[in-house]
């Protein structure tokens, strides 16, 4: 990690200074495994946070890494059979790790890693084009109850996965039929942004995160956000909560470390990225992205992960995407 120099007296006390200074918080080197395309929220999230690493002096080197294909199975799969070449790889993931191991669209799951810490929450966004005739959800609202076939919503990922839950939830709160909703899948955040924004899909489901700077500059109207209140990073986009629909969801985003990482490894992560939160850096990054902090370190993660599984089992169950 540093430079070979000679050990004089003065050097040893510039580098017991240093030391003192970072703590177990400075780490040689991250490399970020992204189970994404490029501009997707996964994503947005690594870059974000090897940027502030970097830019804080936390870290000394990252890189980035992305590694697409099988709703995210690829760079699981990936991550867990080289994982003795990956004792410096942190993979990022969310709430489709557990959503798609549920569904059987890969083997694995959360228990196949090494959690190592959630560190942000995006919430739900249902987005319009500038120029759709929804200027509200109540608009969407009013025409899903006289067609619901004419009401197309894009999103990101799969059938079934998050984006999908997300705005079915969000009907289903409405006292519609959930089974009712026409959720086009597109591979990727981007491409299911073309669609809106080419007029295949009237809606969007995605994260908050990934849409929030395009709202600021125009280009995209977000109708509701899945938060419990209006956020001050988005103090003009309303709720669902506001209309009377009580559908509240939050995607939490952390990383993950291969098979067999060691406590101690665990350990210097966690370091870093809480040392990350107390940056103005990071301050910036996270409101720019509509995100909140939502820390869990490894044991606090594995639980929650625990949780989520069941809670997510039961809403799919009731939406019929599970048996």
């Amino acid at each position: 990690m540093f430079k070979a120099f000679k050990p004089t007296l003065a050097a040893s006390i510039i580098a017991a200074s240093f030391s003192f200074n970072a703590f177990a918080a400075d780490v040689e080197k991250i490399h970020f495994l992204i189970p994404g395309g490029a501009g997707g929220g996964w994503d947005m999230t690594a870059r974000g946070t090897g940027d502030v690493l970097i830019k804080s002096d936390i870290v000394e080197t990252v890189s980035f890494q992305n590694l697409s294909g099988g709703g995210g199975g690829k760079a699981i799969a990936h991550l867990i059979e080289t994982a003795q070449r990956q004792e410096d790889t942190l993979m990022v993931n969310s709430t489709p790790i557990v959503v798609r191991s549920l569904s059987g669209i890969f083997p694995q799951s959360f228990r196949d890693l090494t959690p190592v810490a959630a560190t942000i929450a995006d919430y739900g966004a249902i987005v319009a084009s500038v120029d759709s005739p929804y200027n509200s959800w109540e608009d969407v609202v009013k025409e899903f109850e006289a067609n619901p076939r004419k009401v197309k919503i894009a999103g990101g990922s799969a059938r079934g996965s998050m984006d999908h839950l997300v705005v079915a939830a969000a009907f289903k709160g409405e006292g519609f039929d959930a089974k009712k909703v026409r959720y086009i899948a597109y591979d990727a955040g981007g491409k299911a942004m073309a669609a809106l924004l080419s007029g295949e899909t009237q809606l969007l489901s995605t994260g908050l995160g990934e849409v929030l700077e395009m709202s600021k500059s125009g280009q995209v109207k977000i109708l509701a956000v899945t938060a419990p209140k209006r956020l001050d990073a988005a103090p003009d986009i309303p709720t669902l909560t506001e209309y009377g629909n009580e559908t509240v969801f939050a995607n939490w985003r952390g990383f993950f470390a291969a098979p067999g990482a060691s406590q101690e490894k665990i350990n210097e992560w966690n370091a870093a990225l809480t040392k990350m939160y107390q940056t103005e850096q990071w301050q910036v990054v996270r409101d720019r992205n509509g995100w909140i902090d939502n820390y869990k370190a490894d044991k606090d993660f594995y639980a929650f992960l625990e949780n989520q599984e069941k809670q997510m089992g039961d809403l799919m169950r009731e939406l019929g995407f599970l048996k």
